[in-house]
């Protein structure tokens, strides 16, 4: 047998065929061998160098061999370099636990996956020649040593995988340079990442870990081990990914336990699947496509394919629970949290965007879509109760004092909190619009429009609102002109005319600066409904007034109070008669209405300030003289003009002892 040796210029001309690790019985014969090739490779790193010159060399010469019949003679150095990568495998199989292994391949990474991938490329090149020839056996060989070569990376690319999914992305908020700082593994570097409250954790993947992943990833999908290469990260992704859910706290519920929830149970699993759905969109995913394209760089078919099967997965599930919840009963109350998932979704979309469309994606971006849209027509199912809610409150009683009515306040301020959320019914009224039209001209022959239904809507609001007319501009005000009629209803239950009046100013005042407090609201409804709202609400106050104060101010006339050019003095103390009688009254019932706005209660009780005090001063000033002395003055003038402005202020303060207060 030719032995091989260094030759003088230190180059391979063979090596001495150590026995087969399988055919030797003695262990130190074993480990002698073993040692005696480490010994000879770290003396000699140049003659590796030579050596794998030599093979590239015999690889190119099996290519150009046009006669597959006839190969060329298999050098001794194919049996040496098999050997060597033999002898890394059997060392890196003999570390105690991965991350040792990993610890100490990554010295010499470089020279282990080139010699794979040569020794790939010798395989391929061997196997183009028919069984039976001379180079049958070395194809075995080194077959052999590839698939042990396969099998470690495939073992080291999963220990890469969950070793790096072990450790996380802690995020802390830097005031002063308001940035995002990491700290992975006590190393501190920089990541992008959504922003959010608090601390927030994602698994981390070193650059050097990730290089090394490409690297496996590249060799392995290049010797023809691609499926079992993908197979070993997808589930490897998956399994992280399903660990991260439920740090969010989400788990897959099924459709029975959803729809049997009490709502306060499954508002609060609403808000854990938000928080994972919007995790999934500005971390998760955008992570995940990285950390794939980044693998396999050289094969981006697997990336997409990797990303869009591990995407699936969780979105299905996301996805069920959506359509759970929406096959629950609609109430009024459910609207924000629908509205909240609906933005959940829609931001989830471009996350799962590819580079280039497949069929998968498109798949499930239609799956997302149809959720997304039945989300939609919840909400616009739960605007339509809110209309038949309004419209079926009838009361029998009504509000003491003249009060602000509680379907105002709630209506008002389910409007206000809507209208936060404007963009978004914005268009999924469109879209209803769309949808309907689209039924209509379905299920006729001739092209049935639905906009006009909207157009004369819009005709008949148009003094109502001077925004620009869209489909839910139109829905808020359709539930404006509900709440006004369910109001005027409800004022008529009001026997006095006065408080009728102050019922429907401190709705409409309520209503009104409702409006005028929230941007979106008043974005919606326009300056112009605005200026009419308050022409409405100075028509309730000047009706109250001539209500309230017409008699009283019929009394304070100076016409009438004189008979054949004299006073009349009887005439004078009916006329203070009357004055105490209809004022005790007056402040007797209106003491106990109630004004809540402040402002609006100020500028009452100011108007009937400047309307009934200086009528009185001047109507006293006048004809108190006629009273024959001080007992008869005090008999018939109860009031100075000083006290009615002090009783004036107990207008509106719904007490009903403010009388006690009164001078006597």
């Amino acid at each position: 047998m030719v032995k091989n040796h260094l030759d003088k210029n230190g180059s391979f001309t063979g090596s001495p065929k150590p026995p087969h690790p399988t055919t030797s019985t003695d262990p130190h014969s074993r480990k002698s061998s073993q040692e005696e090739l480490d010994h000879s490779l770290n003396h000699h790193n140049e003659d590796v160098k030579k050596l794998s010159d030599d093979i590239d060399r015999f690889i190119d010469e099996l290519s150009t061999c046009h006669d597959k019949s006839n190969p060329p003679e298999v050098p001794e150095i194919i049996e040496t370099f098999s050997k060597i990568i033999e002898s890394k495998i059997s060392k890196h199989n003999t570390c105690e636990n991965s991350s040792t292994r990993l610890c100490k391949m990554t010295e010499e990474d470089n020279f282990f996956v080139e010699a794979v991938s040569r020794l790939s490329k010798l395989t391929n090149s061997l196997s183009e020649f028919p069984s039976g020839s001379t180079t049958t056996r070395s194809l075995n060989r080194t077959s052999m040593v590839l698939q042990r070569a396969m099998t470690l990376m495939e073992e080291d690319l999963r220990a890469l995988l969950e070793d790096s999914s072990s450790s996380h992305v802690k995020v802390y908020k830097n005031s002063s340079f308001n940035s995002n700082r990491l700290l992975v593994d006590g190393e501190q570097c920089s990541l992008t990442l959504s922003d959010s409250s608090g601390e927030e954790e994602h698994p981390s993947f070193p650059p050097d870990t990730v290089t090394r992943m490409n690297r496996i990833a590249s060799t392995m999908i290049m010797a023809g081990y691609e499926t079992e290469c993908c197979q070993v990260y997808s589930i490897t992704r998956r399994n992280a990914c399903v660990e991260q859910m439920k740090k969010l706290e989400f788990e897959k519920i099924n459709m029975e336990d959803v729809q049997r929830m009490q709502w306060d149970s499954l508002e609060g699993e609403i808000t854990r699947w938000i928080r994972a759905v919007k995790s999934c969109s500005t971390t998760l995913f955008p992570g995940e496509k990285r950390l794939g394209d980044s693998v396999f760089s050289e094969s981006p078919m697997n990336s997409q394919s990797l990303f869009s099967n591990l995407a699936r997965a969780i979105v299905i599930q996301l996805l069920d629970f959506a359509e759970a919840v929406t096959m629950t009963k609609r109430s009024a109350e459910k609207l924000f949290k629908y509205l909240d998932m609906y933005e959940a979704l829609r931001d989830l979309i471009p996350s799962i965007k590819n580079s280039s469309s497949n069929e998968c994606e498109n798949e499930l971006n239609s799956e997302i879509q149809a959720t997304i849209d039945r989300l939609g027509e919840s909400a616009v199912s739960i605007f339509s109760d809110l209309e038949n809610s309004i419209k079926n409150d009838v009361a029998r009683t009504p509000v003491p004092g003249g009060a602000v009515h509680p379907l105002t306040r709630y209506v008002m301020n389910y409007l206000k909190y809507a209208c936060e959320y404007k963009i978004t019914l914005e268009h999924i009224f469109h879209q209803h619009v769309k949808f309907e039209e689209s039924n209509a001209n379905a299920n006729s022959n001739s092209p049935t429009k639905l906009m006009p239904t909207l157009e004369v809507e819009a005709e008949n609001n148009s003094p109502h609102c001077d925004s620009e007319t869209t489909p839910f501009s139109i829905q808020l005000v359709t539930i404006m002109d509900l709440l006004d009629t369910n109001l005027e209803a409800k004022s008529n239950l009001y026997r006095d005319p006065a408080l009728r009046d102050i019922f429907l100013m401190n709705n409409g005042r309520y209503i009104l600066q409702k409006v005028k407090g929230s941007a979106e609201i008043h974005q919606v409804m326009g300056d112009t409904w605005c200026r009419r709202r308050s022409t409405i609400v100075r028509h309730y106050h000047k009706n109250y007034q001539r209500e309230t104060f017409g008699k009283v101010l019929q009394i304070l006339t100076h016409d009438g109070m004189q008979v054949h050019g004299k006073v009349a003095k009887t005439t004078v103390k009916e006329r203070f008669k009357n004055f105490n009688v209809i004022f005790d009254e007056i402040h007797r019932s209106q003491s106990t209405w109630v004004v809540s706005d402040e402002q609006l209660q100020s500028e009452l009780r100011v108007s009937i300030s400047s309307l009934v005090i200086p009528a009185y001063r001047s109507f006293f000033g006048r004809f108190r003289q006629y009273l024959d002395n001080a007992k008869q003055a005090e008999k018939y003038i109860k009031y100075q003009p000083e006290d009615i402005e002090i009783l004036i202020d107990d207008f509106f303060d719904g007490n009903s002892t403010s009388m006690a207060r009164r001078k006597t």
